[in-house]
Formats: C-alpha cells, sequence, structure tokens
C-alpha cells in the first residue's frame, strides 16, 4: 500500500512512529533542519506569515513569538494540527497544500519546514506562494535533498563489499518515489536542483539564499550517528524574493 504525504500523518502507525522519533531527537530536524532554516529566514517583525505544512505549529510559534505580526499555519493532518499548541497570533487552518488558495499580496513571509517533498504540484505551488506574497517578500524552505530522492525506490543506505553508498540513480526521472520510512510505501516526489530552482526562478522570485546543511562537531558529539549526513546532503534549504517589479504571478 502506498500512502501519499498529504494522508500520512494521519496513518496512526506512522504518527506514533514518528512521535517517537522527534522525541528521542534521533532525526534531522533539532541538530540540522531547524538551524539551517533560523540562519536563512529574514526578521519577522510585524509581518504576516504563511506555514505551509506546519505540523504541530513548533516554528509557527517561533516566528510568532520572534515579532510576527500574524501566522497561518496550514497543515493536512487533523492528527498534527490537534497537537498544535494555541497562541494568540497563530491561526492553524487544515489544508491540503495541493489546493490551498490565499489572497494575493497577503504575506511577506512563507515558510516550509521538509515538506515540499510530499507535493505533487511542486511548479503549481510556486506559482501560488509568489501571488500571496507581498513586494519583496519572502519564501524560505527546505525539502529532502534531491540525492536522497533520486533512486526509485528510495532504498536508502546500500551494502558493499566495503562498507555502504547512497544510490544517486534516476535521477534526471522526477516524478512520485515510494520510501519504506516508519511504514512501508510512504510517496515523496524527486525533483531535480535545476527544477527545484527554476520554477523559483519562472515565478518571478529571486535566489536570496540556499545551503546543504551538514552536522556540525557539536551535534556529533551529542549525537555520533549523524555523521552519515557528512557524506552526503540530507537536505537543502532554499530562499527566495518577490521581485520587486513583479505585479501578478500565475496561480
Amino acid at each position: 500500500m502506498i500512502t501519499a504525504g498529504r494522508d500520512l500523518y494521519d496513518d496512526p502507525r506512522f504518527f506514533e512512529g514518528y512521535r517517537r522519533l522527534r522525541d528521542s531527537g534521533a532525526g534531522i530536524n533539532d541538530a540540522i533542519e531547524i538551524p539551517a532554516m533560523s540562519r536563512m529566514l529574514p526578521p519577522v517583525a510585524g509581518a504576516a506569515v504563511v506555514d505551509l505544512g506546519c505540523g504541530t505549529g513548533a516554528l509557527a510559534r517561533r516566528l510568532a513569538d520572534a515579532g510576527a505580526a500574524q501566522v497561518l499555519a496550514v497543515d493536512s493532518s487533523q492528527r498534527m494540527l490537534a497537537l498544535a499548541t494555541p497562541h494568540p497570533r497563530v491561526r492553524y487552518l487544515h489544508a491540503d497544500l495541493d489546493e490551498l488558495t490565499l489572497p494575493g499580496r497577503s504575506a511577506d513571509l512563507v515558510v516550509s519546514s521538509l515538506v515540499l517533498h510530499y507535493v505533487a504540484d511542486y511548479p503549481g505551488l510556486v506559482r501560488r506562494v509568489a501571488h500571496w506574497l507581498r513586494p519583496r517578500g519572502r519564501f524560505v524552505f527546505s525539502i529532502e535533498h534531491p540525492v536522497c530522492t533520486a533512486a526509485d525506490p528510495m532504498t536508502g543506505w546500500r551494502q558493499t563489499g566495503e562498507g555502504t553508498v547512497w544510490p544517486v540513480d534516476d535521477y534526471a526521472s522526477e516524478g512520485p518515489r515510494t520510501q519504506n520510512w516508519i511504514v512501508e510505501g510512504v510517496e515523496k516526489y524527486h525533483r531535480q536542483m535545476a527544477t527545484l530552482i527554476g520554477c523559483l526562478l519562472d515565478a518571478g522570485l529571486e535566489l536570496t539564499g540556499i545551503d546543504e546543511p551538514v552536522p556540525g562537531a557539536a551535534d556529533l558529539q551529542s549525537h555520533p550517528h549523524l555523521a552519515e549526513h557528512l557524506r552526503r546532503p540530507p537536505l537543502l534549504v532554499l530562499g527566495v524574493r518577490l521581485l520587486p517589479n513583479v505585479t501578478s504571478a500565475r496561480r
């Protein structure tokens, strides 16, 4: 059975496994992804923010605490939203990102943390984000690195005679991939680096930052298992800005 990303976090087996992973601190979120996103984010004082795939709302609440005037936190999982802590400047919305529509020029910042590899129509979502952003508005997101999503299926590290290797195969063949991660048959989408960045440029967005973060020395001391991520980048972080002369973007 294949489970699409919009349904994955409502699967009770996956949900419990994911909670255990996050509680253990064994994943890449705390040590690698959150610091990398924080470095890429602009100042948010007074900003109207949209968080795509907010989960339990941790990033949304951090942005509100940092001074954002309002944060619309969107997720397709009712289980995740049920665990979200209320915040006076955060509004939670249950919605599928592939179908989400918002008013034009209503956001100063759109963020997304390790979610867009679940989205089927990445070019369409990028166009919609460009439509939502105000002039010079920013879009910052993290996504699984294309070298991680390339192989079909996503088998992970493979044993060889001398150790392990990470296969980068079928890179140019974009589209859905399946992976056994916590549960069997998780569906994700692979896109080349050129597609990920090219769709942003085509929508009138200007690249402001790019990062392929890996664990630092302090992270490796406390979590030695993270050393495998020095061998290939686990995620990609991109930051873009709406060009000031772009007055309309296709939805």
